[in-house]
């Protein structure tokens, strides 16, 4: 079984990157939408807006992840 909430320690500029990638794919990850533009709820947009993220990032192509990314 899962543990429902973990703590991790953001490291270093490329960890905290590879988290917030993490955290805007998962609707994807799980079938909520097929692209991370689709989901409403998210700060994907603004980070679109911010010049970060192309518009379509992670929709034509699977994005993995190091097994430590979200498993903290």
């Amino acid at each position: 079984m899962q543990r429902r909430f973990w703590e991790h320690l953001i490291s270093d500029e490329k960890n905290y990157q590879k988290h917030i990638e993490y955290i805007h794919y998962n609707p994807v990850k799980h079938g909520l939408v097929y692209a991370p533009y689709r989901w409403k709820y998210s700060s994907f947009h603004k980070y679109v807006q911010n010049g970060i993220y192309e518009h379509d990032w992670a929709s034509h192509e699977k994005v993995s992840f190091d097994q430590s990314i979200g498993m903290e």
